[in-house]
């Protein structure tokens, strides 16, 4: 049967499946058989040919523990040798690599699509690399999606069991040497640290690259501030031949608007039952991915544990030649149990940007924040819009409306020598709201160059027109702007289970409003950080009404913030506002 969490759970139709051999890809007509495509194939046009033939069992049923049947299709070496299997799950069609929506988009981020042999499942491993290099891939439509059985949840124990289910059959098949490893980036990163800890006893290895961990602060309600947008554009996935239904997290979000009740404890992950060695890839301009994929690692209880922080958007990273090289050598340690050395890999390896083309990659380092580090606090002089090592002794509120331009107000530091942070950095704001009941406040670290100009960098290879106007004011998943994080006044309510005076964590299990005259405080979690700076270079703190990243992707609004009146910064006395920021030191 079902877990008992989806009797909570609330649903919609699905969206239908068309099933024409064109909006799913080139091999998404529905047919249980074998086929064997030959080297120098090529699967649809604009594709890299194949470099080597490949056995594919397609649409491939397989039965769960509650009786449905979802289909996968596995691909293979040509070969009478038993092979480890990687797997990866999401709801994105199994056979959709040719569909015309990620071909778009690939082009749209200036990779194309040669780099790939349309074999590739969105955001998953290609089956024509890695077949060659003897494993199989294992793309399966989860439950519920296409003509796979059942109704359709999204992340928590349903998705993590029917993964252990998977996994498990997959050991029993005649190719399979009995190992597997799950990997991909984004929803196929996520749905890891689920499955995982599971612990299913045939999983050997995990590679999560970028993946939020917790569907409440990761996703619906980030700061406590809720957003349907994303998750809408996510929804649309949901496509079924059978008139499945699919769980809503936006009625969810209506429903069940705080964070503890059982659909959305459900939806957090414990990475602290993973065993299994992990390679764990994050970054830190994904501004849906990055708190979960550090919160993680920070808490899985892998001994084997590695982390890879680099300097990209996730696509290019997990699809560029040398990175999947690299992959390679971590799964044929433990699939292939090949001495490759990979144990002697640095266990963390950081970046440190600089906005201008000189971004330092694969630092290595035993932890993350790397030994060396101290946070210090930088008080907000109100008189001078400055950043200052001492607070001020008596406090000077500096007020702001939220609804006329700037609707923020900003503090600056310009460094004497050069200075590296590399950390978790984070807001101690007193404030105040006039005529309103709550704040939404969003917060932002700049890097200001010698001149004054705040600095940024795409994080995809496109930098042309389109993209600059997609990203000045959103799409943050693909230009990096700095250090950033948001919370809700009446969600501010810190956990002290979780919460640390370098991480703020929160309840957000309870609404405190605010009532005329009281000042709050507000702990704000900002996202890790890897900055460098020069002398004469300037940080820039900016608090804001608006949310000025905007959204994750292009075509997609950003939250809306709920903000009215004036809202009241205090900076000195028992009120002195601060930003706490990781200093490197030399």
């Amino acid at each position: 049967m079902t877990v008992d969490i989806t009797s909570d759970m609330k649903f919609s139709a699905s969206f239908d499946y068309i099933d024409d051999g064109n909006e799913h890809g080139v091999l998404s007509p529905f047919e249980t058989k074998e086929i064997i495509f030959k080297k120098g194939e090529q699967i649809a046009k604009g594709f890299k040919p194949l470099a080597a033939d490949i056995k594919m069992l397609k649409d491939v049923p397989v039965k769960l523990r509650d009786g449905v049947t979802i289909y996968t299709d596995i691909y293979l070496p040509v070969t009478d040798e038993k092979v480890p299997t990687l797997i990866a799950w999401s709801p994105y069609g199994k056979s959709a690599g040719t569909a015309p929506r990620y071909k778009n988009l690939f082009n749209m981020l200036g990779m194309g699509n040669q780099w790939n042999s349309g074999l590739t499942k969105f955001e998953a491993p290609d089956p024509a690399y890695w077949t060659q290099h003897g494993y199989a891939v294992a793309n399966p439509d989860m439950r519920g999606i296409a003509h796979s059985e059942g109704d359709t949840t999204m992340l928590g124990t349903q998705e993590a069991q029917d993964g252990y289910d998977l996994i498990e059959w997959i050991a029993s098949q005649p190719w399979s040497n009995e190992k597997t490893a799950l990997t991909g980036t984004s929803y196929l990163a996520f749905s890891q640290w689920y499955i995982a800890a599971e612990m299913p006893p045939h999983l050997t290895a995990i590679n999560p690259t970028e993946g939020l961990a917790d569907g409440y602060r990761d996703l619906a309600f980030i700061g406590g501030i809720p957003d349907k947008n994303f998750i809408e554009r996510l929804a649309v996935n949901h496509v079924s031949a059978n008139g499945a239904q699919r769980e809503d997290l936006t009625k969810e979000m209506d429903e069940y608007p705080l964070a503890n009740v059982p659909v959305w404890k459900d939806k957090v992950a414990d990475p602290s039952k993973i065993k299994v060695p992990a390679f764990i890839i994050a970054s830190y301009s994904n501004t849906l991915h990055t708190m979960g994929t550090f919160r993680s690692w920070r808490t899985i209880g892998s001994e084997e544990k590695w982390l890879r922080i680099h300097d990209r958007q996730e696509w290019p990273y997990y699809y560029d030649e040398k990175n999947i090289e690299e992959l390679r050598r971590f799964f044929d340690h433990y699939l292939l149990d090949k001495d490759n050395g990979w144990e002697k890999t640095a266990q963390v390896r950081y970046s440190l940007i600089g906005f201008q083309g000189n971004n330092q990659t694969d630092i290595p380092a035993e932890s993350f924040p790397p030994a060396g580090v101290d946070n210090k606090k930088f008080y907000m002089n109100p008189m001078s819009r400055t950043l200052q090592a001492s607070s001020q002794v008596v406090d000077v509120p500096v007020k702001y409306e939220t609804n006329i331009v700037p609707g923020r107000t900003s503090f600056q530091m310009t460094f004497e020598e050069d200075t590296k942070l590399v950390g978790y950095p984070k807001a101690k704001l007193f404030m105040e709201a006039e005529g309103h009941d709550d704040m939404d406040i969003f917060v932002l670290l700049q890097k200001l160059d010698q001149f004054g100009n705040v600095l940024s960098e795409f994080v995809v290879p496109n930098h042309g027109a389109a993209l600059q106007d997609f990203t000045q004011e959103g799409a943050s998943a693909l230009r990096y702007k700095g250090a950033w994080g948001r919370l809700r006044a009446s969600m501010r309510h810190l956990d002290a289970q979780v919460s640390t005076d370098e991480i703020p964590a929160y309840t957000f299990d309870r609404v405190e409003k605010l009532v005329p005259n009281e000042i709050v405080e507000m702990d704000i979690v900002l996202s890790p950080v890897g900055l460098n700076y020069n002398a004469g270079e300037t940080l820039r703190v900016v608090i804001s009404s608006n949310n000025e990243l905007g959204s994750v992707m292009p075509g997609t609004p950003g939250a809306v913030p709920d903000n009215q009146g004036t809202h009241v910064l205090h900076t000195g006395g028992e009120y002195a506002s601060y930003i706490q920021l990781p200093i490197l030191n030399k």
